[in-house]
């Protein structure tokens, strides 16, 4: 039975999250009962590089599927792609997958992104996929302050408190603040993340934006190790999941 890897992209706003749940409809759902369509009427079993929440976006999101039939990935992914409407979900690339390969356990880094429109209108076009904050941010103090955090690191003071990882040692490897015009971008890499790690990352670099908090407090509060020390968790519209790093890149097709 052939294992094919996807290249997914969506928009979570009408998603409970990737992870298939009784309260909605999730990403894994949606995808699963498309691949039933080629798949003899039989659901195949979804697999991530990493779930993401419910409101959270994806651009460059792998799944693997197994699926009977037998087609070239480029027919693979249109078909896919067809059958996920009208959901805000696109198959944007397929290719085998190499026996072993896991697109969670083979990754080797994860990109994200969190969106902040810094102005004083809200947002008409970008209403779900952007943290509206009107008040002036200063994206060089929130820069300078992030640095503190990179490399590897306890970071039990910014996991969600329902995080199931079973310790919060992770590495991360960048954390980069950037004024876009009215939009502030805060990119992390790593190879792992904790659950909320990057929202509260936000709602915590939120706090120096604004003037309320020095820039060496988000690194006093990682070494607090209390998450009670942190800013808020920033809502999930704002973050997107970019792309996933293997050893090997994928042609996609």
């Amino acid at each position: 039975m052939p294992s094919y890897a996807l290249l997914v992209e969506y928009d979570g706003t009408e998603f409970v999250g990737w992870q298939r749940q009784s309260n909605g409809v999730s990403v894994q759902e949606v995808i699963e009962a498309a691949a039933a369509r080629v798949n003899g009427g039989v659901a195949p079993t979804a697999t991530a590089s990493g779930r993401t929440d419910s409101g959270v976006h994806a651009e460059g999101q792998v799944v693997q599927l197994a699926i009977t039939a037998t087609l070239p990935p480029a027919r693979m992914r249109a078909a896919l792609d067809f059958h996920t409407k009208p959901h805000r979900i696109a198959i944007r690339g397929a290719a085998f997958a190499a026996q072993g390969w896991s697109p969670r356990f083979s990754a080797i880094r994860r990109h994200y992104r969190f969106r902040i429109l810094n102005r004083a209108a809200r947002p008409a076009l970008e209403a779900g996929r952007v943290w509206h904050v009107p008040l002036p941010l200063d994206a060089g103090a929130m820069h300078e302050a992030a640095q503190g955090l990179v490399g590897r690191h306890d970071f039990s003071a910014y996991r969600a408190t329902s995080c199931q990882a079973p310790h919060a040692v992770r590495t991360l490897e960048r954390l980069d603040v950037i004024r876009m015009g009215e939009e502030i971008h805060i990119l992390a890499s790593g190879r792992s993340f904790l659950h909320h790690q990057i929202r509260n990352f936000a709602g915590t670099l939120y706090e120096v934006g604004l003037g309320r908090q020095p820039t060496s407090w988000p690194r006093a509060v990682l070494e607090s190790l209390d998450r009670r020390q942190a800013g808020q968790t920033a809502p999930p519209q704002g973050l997107t999941f970019l792309q996933v790093d293997y050893p090997e890149p994928i042609a996609w097709e």
